[in-house]
C-alpha cells in the first residue's frame, strides 16, 4: 500500500491490546507435508493476504522435500484458502519464500506479485563446507496469484559462489556458500529517490567455516527496473549478521533487521542506509531489541512529523524463541517507544512457543502477524487493531 497515504491518520494513532485469536493458516501433518516453517505475508490491492511458507514433506528439518506453498485470504486473515504449491524441486529444498508486490510497474497497474526464493542440494553445514549450491530465484504473478510465470534464475547477479562445475559462471573469487533469503517479505521503496527500487535481504556465508559463524554476514540485492537486472548491495560489516529483512524510511534512507547468529550478544543488529540499500553507513546490536538467535520482521507503517514508523516483531528472549512481540518506532528505530505482546507461553516443555514472524498492513488501522506457534506446530495469523485518539 502507499505509505505516504497514512500520514494524516498516523498523526493521531495510538496502539491498545485489541488482538483477535490466532488463526491456524497451516498446520503440520495437513496437505501433504508433515511441518510448515518460514513464513511470508504480503498484501494486495484487491485487499487479498497472501500467506506463504516452506512445506516440509518428510519432517521439520531445514534440508530435504521441501515446496514453497501458498494460501489467501480475502477477509484479512479470518480465514484461509485451500493450499496451492508455487515452487516443487522435485525431492530437493525449495525454500526462504521472499515476495513483494511491485506496484510501480507502468506496464502492470494492478501490480505484479514477485516470490523470491532459493533451492539447496545439501546441508547448510555441507553449503559451509563447500559441497553444495544454493540458487536464487524469482517467480512472479500478474494475475493476482491466479497463475505464476516459469522460474528465473538470478543467481548470477546475486549470487557469489565459487562452483564451476555446476555452471562455468559460478566461479567467483568471493566463495559463497550458504545462502538464504531474508526470510519474510520483501520491500520496494513508495517514495523518493529510489521509488519503485524493490530490495530483498538476504545472508550468506563465505570460504571455509569459522567459529561462532563468523563466516557469516546480511547483505542484500535490489531491482531498478522491474525484475530485469539486480545488483547486490554490501555486506553488513558484522560477523555473525545472518537472516534480514528491510524498511524505507524518510529521506531515501533503508533499515535492516538482522539476526546475530553467533549468539554472544542476545539482541537484534540493526544496519541503516543512505544510498536504497546499495551500502551500510551505520550498523550496531540494539540492546532495547532482545533476541533469542532467532528470525525477526519489519515493517514501515506510515509517516508521522516527516519520519517512518515502524513495526518489528521478534521473540524478545534472550533464552527461548517466546514472547513474540511487536514493537513500535516513531522515530526510525532510535527508540521503541510502544511494545504489544502477541503470544507467549509459560509451560517449561513448550518454550520455543513462538519463532518466526511476518508483518503486514491489513488497512488504516490494522496490522496482522503470521507467525510460528507452538513449538512449530503451525504457522497462524493475528490481527493487532489500532484506536484514534480522541
Amino acid at each position: 500500500m502507499k505509505y505516504r497515504l497514512l500520514l494524516s491518520i498516523f498523526s493521531f494513532l495510538s496502539f491498545f491490546l485489541a488482538q483477535g485469536q490466532p488463526v491456524s493458516v497451516f498446520v503440520g501433518g495437513e496437505d501433504g507435508h508433515k511441518n510448515y516453517r518460514i513464513p511470508a505475508i504480503v498484501s494486495l490491492p484487491t485487499g487479498e493476504l497472501f500467506a506463504f511458507a516452506e512445506g516440509r514433506v518428510n519432517g521439520s528439518g531445514d534440508f530435504g522435500d521441501i515446496n514453497i506453498v501458498m494460501k489467501r485470504s480475502i477477509d484479512h486473515g479470518a480465514s484461509w484458502s485451500d493450499m496451492q504449491t508455487i515452487v516443487n524441486y522435485d525431492a530437493l529444498q525449495a525454500g526462504n519464500p521472499a515476495p513483494i508486490v511491485d506496484l510501480l510497474d507502468p506496464s502492470y497497474p494492478m501490480g505484479v506479485v514477485y516470490l523470491f526464493y532459493n533451492t539447496g542440494n545439501n546441508h547448510e553445514w555441507e553449503m559451509r563446507e563447500g559441497k553444495g549450491i544454493r540458487e536464487v530465484w524469482y517467480v512472479r504473478s500478474v494475475d493476482f496469484g491466479e497463475t505464476w510465470s516459469g522460474p528465473v534464475n538470478i543467481t548470477e547477479q546475486v549470487h557469489r559462489p565459487n562452483q564451476p562445475g555446476v555452471q562455468s559462471a559460478y566461479a567467483f573469487k568471493e566463495d559463497w556458500r550458504s545462502y538464504a533469503l531474508t526470510p519474510g517479505h520483501a520491500m520496494q521503496f513508495q517514495n523518493g529517490k529510489y521509488k519503485g527500487r524493490i530490495f530483498v535481504a538476504a545472508n550468506h556465508s563465505s570460504g571455509q567455516p569459522k567459529e561462532q559463524f563468523r563466516d557469516y554476514n546480511a547483505h542484500g540485492f535490489y531491482t531498478d527496473d522491474h525484475g530485469k537486472t539486480f545488483k547486490l548491495s554490501a555486506s553488513v560489516d558484522i560477523p555473525g549478521s545472518n537472516e534480514a529483512i528491510a524498511a524505507e524510511l524518510s529521506g531515501d534512507r533503508m533499515m535492516m533487521s538482522i539476526r546475530n547468529q553467533r549468539g554472544d550478544i542476545r539482541s537484534r543488529i540493526l544496519a541503516y542506509s543512505k544510498d536504497g540499500g546499495a551500502s551500510w553507513d551505520t550498523a550496531y546490536f540494539d540492546s532495547s531489541l532482545p533476541d533469542p538467535v532467532c528470525q525477526g520482521s519489519i515493517l514501515t507503517m506510515g509517516y508521522k512529523h516527516g519520519k517512518a514508523i515502524v513495526a518489528l516483531s521478534n521473540a524478545a528472549d534472550v533464552q527461548y524463541r517466546n514472547n513474540l512481540s511487536l514493537r513500535i518506532s516513531n522515530d526510525e528505530g532510535a527508540s521503541w517507544e510502544t511494545t504489544i505482546l502477541i503470544d507467549r507461553n509459560d509451560e517449561k516443555k513448550k518454550q520455543d512457543w513462538t519463532a518466526y514472524s511476518d508483518l503486514v498492513m491489513i488497512n488504516k488501522r490494522s496490522i496482522g502477524v503470521l507467525y510460528e506457534r507452538d513449538n512449530y506446530a503451525a504457522i497462524v495469523f493475528k490481527r493487532v487493531n489500532f484506536k484514534l485518539k480522541h
